[in-house]
């Protein structure tokens, strides 16, 4: 059995069998798995502590889930193909077979330098088969791989490395983005300035840069593979080993490493990506992610593979050398399943439909949105210019710290609503609750999406620090996972996520902690303390503006504004630079000493109609000088 749902009928059937029954309802669709061990019980939690197991004492390994379970039936069929930043370059197909020897030589190649069970592995590549293939022979291992997308910069790659105390990194000479050439082993060496962790790392030739290597500790990507074995013994996990760490941005300003485990995440992205995506057995899919974030775990990498699909790697950006990149690679592979970020199709509109006319999108069964919601002009153009309005889109709501989809609808069975995530996928357990914790029971209601019961990938707790788990996720409302996001259900009881209601900007589908923007701006030394908020862009659906309070200086406030940017980029990287920064004489603060944010959020969103009640602040004058000041235009 596939578990597979097909109708209208059966969606109801199992989630009403999920919700009644979850511990027989998830045990049966992991009895499809292969295990050294069965679990002694399916779950054991607690959301007071938090502590959840699923499948507890189960042994098994993940890949053995995708290579000695498919291969008698896979091993010729194409498991991966990788689609290069220069569409003049050469593409790369791998076979299940193919994929399952370089995965076993890398494994024995990551054994051979001293990595064993249990040791963290930093991966900082650029979207490459050998990106994927590191992952996958960290899991064959054991070992605990952590991914930093390839953009953020030398201090935010070594706060990684430092937090797990990675013993390899995983890197390139360089990176094809677009036009540019980014030289990604300059960075790691940067970083590595900071560190004393790490003891190797190993090098891919990709751009052909000339880079430094650090004898005794850094290793090219094909030397280590000389002479290994295509053949490799999995590691026998538990249940709840480590998989993986992926770090996402905390309001405290230290990133936050997100725990996923080896069986339930293995579990719930298969059966997550077989429904919405109504995955069938020939069909080519793309999700147009990189790695470095949770969807191309989730979603490039782990559940399609579990599932013997087709996944499509690519390389690039959707604008280059033209805007009609995406449509013409959809073209050339027959894509099937299409899934990519609402700031990407924002970008795109930009350029009108003549790009996406010149190519045949005919291919095309599904389409789907991640990331941040989708607003409804995207949603219309994507779905009128790109499905033809005929493919279903699936807009999908989840998290780094949920492992998978978890509000969605199903491709062609849950009726599609513009901007709407619709319903819960079987095992989801959503509630809104307003600000007491109250339940919010019925439609035409609003308030906190919170998650009352677990699902098998849901995050564990945060690397080295369990109580911050605890404070982020489970203290605001009792006995519940607390999403930080608000939500609506509407009169037919479909769900529309609002945004964030924490200090999180969503900036082209990746979150960004404000305390972590705030700290980068405080180290320029002529700032004596920021304020950031987000605020509607219509490209990347939120873009950062940033208040600074400086020091005297002989510095214009436009030099000062360039300087805060170029630090941040620095810092963090490119996708944390403010798109305005505002020197202010101070920000609007209670008489205990907090930050109005809400008041500069509606400066920063143009929105001056209802400011509330200001009098009570501790320094209400400096409110009207920061609308004069402001970037309203």
């Amino acid at each position: 059995m596939s578990y597979r749902i097909t109708n209208l009928r059966d969606y109801a059937n199992e989630y009403h069998k999920s919700v009644t029954s979850p511990e027989k309802f998830w045990s049966e669709i992991a009895e499809q798995f292969d295990w050294k061990k069965k679990w002694d019980q399916v779950l054991n939690w607690d959301f007071e502590t938090p502590q959840v197991n699923w499948f507890e004492n189960a042994e098994l390994n993940l890949t053995e889930n995708i290579f000695e379970r498919l291969l008698p039936t896979h091993k010729n069929k194409t498991a991966i193909i990788w689609e290069p930043n220069d569409p003049e370059a050469d593409s790369i197909k791998l076979t299940y077979g193919e994929l399952f020897k370089a995965i076993c030589k890398f494994a024995n190649a990551m054994k051979s330098q001293g990595v064993k069970k249990g040791d963290r592995v930093i991966i900082y590549m650029p979207m490459v088969p050998e990106a994927a293939i590191a992952m996958l022979a960290c899991a064959r291992i054991g070992a605990v791989h952590s991914v930093v997308f390839a953009g953020f910069s030398a201090s935010a790659l070594a706060d990684r490395i430092n937090d797990c105390e990675a013993k390899m990194v995983l890197t390139s000479d360089g990176n094809f983005r677009g036009n540019k050439n980014i030289p990604v082993k300059a960075v790691v060496d940067e970083a590595l300035n900071h560190s004393d962790f790490v003891e190797n790392v190993i090098v891919l030739k990709r751009t052909g840069e000339k880079v430094k290597m650090t004898p005794g500790r850094d290793l090219w990507w094909e030397e280590v593979l000389e002479g290994q074995s295509e053949q490799h013994e999995a590691e026998v996990m538990n249940a709840e080993d480590l998989l993986f760490i992926l770090y996402t941005s905390g309001s405290t300003g230290k990133p936050k490493g997100v725990v996923h485990t080896t069986a339930g995440y293995m579990v719930f992205t298969y059966y997550s990506f077989l429904n919405v995506f109504q995955y069938d057995a020939d069909d080519v899919y793309w999700c147009s992610a990189d790695i470095g974030w949770i969807t191309g775990h989730s979603y490039i990498v782990y559940g399609p593979l579990l599932a013997g699909a087709t996944t499509l790697m690519f390389e690039g950006v959707p604008t280059y050398p033209h805007a009609g990149r995406f449509w013409e690679i959809v073209e050339k592979y027959k894509v099937n399943q299409f899934y990519t970020a609402p700031t990407a199709i924002r970008a795109l509109q930009v350029y009108g439909t003549e790009p996406v006319e010149k190519f045949d999108l005919s291919s095309l069964k599904v389409i789907g949105s991640v990331g941040e919601p989708i607003n409804e002009e995207a949603w219309h153009w994507y779905h009128e210019h790109v499905g033809k309005g005929n493919c279903p889109l699936v807009d999908t709501w989840w998290q780094t710290e949920t492992g998978g989809i978890m509000i969605s609808p199903l491709a062609g069975i849950t009726p599609n609503k513009p901007a709407h995530a619709s319903l819960p996928l079987p095992g989801v357990q959503p509630v809104i609750v307003d600000a007491e914790g109250n339940e919010l029971t019925g439609n035409n209601v609003e308030g906190n999406l919170c998650i009352k019961y677990p699902w098998p990938s849901m995050i564990r707790t945060t690397y080295g620090d369990h109580q911050r788990c605890k404070d982020t996720y489970f203290s605001s409302y009792k006995g519940m996972y607390f999403t930080g996001d608000g939500v609506k259900r509407d009169h037919d009881g479909y769900l529309r996520i609002l945004g964030r209601v924490d200090d999180v900007i969503n900036v082209s589908g990746h979150r960004m902690g404000t305390a972590e923007v705030e700290n980068a701006i405080d180290e320029h030394p002529d700032v004596v303390e920021s304020a950031v908020v987000g605020y509607p862009h219509e490209i990347k659906g939120q873009g950062i503006y940033a208040f600074a309070i400086c020091d005297a200086s002989d510095k214009s406030d436009q030099i000062l504004e360039d300087e805060i940017k170029q630090l941040v980029r620095k810092i963090i990287g490119p996708i944390a630079k403010p798109e305005h920064v505002q020197i202010v004489s101070g920000l609007p603060k209670t008489r205990s000493g907090k930050i109005m944010r809400r008041i500069l959020r509606k400066v920063a969103s143009r929105d001056l109609s209802n400011l509330g009640d200001i009098s009570t602040l501790l320094n209400s004058e400096v409110v009207e000088d920061i609308i004069k000041g402001a970037n309203l235009d």
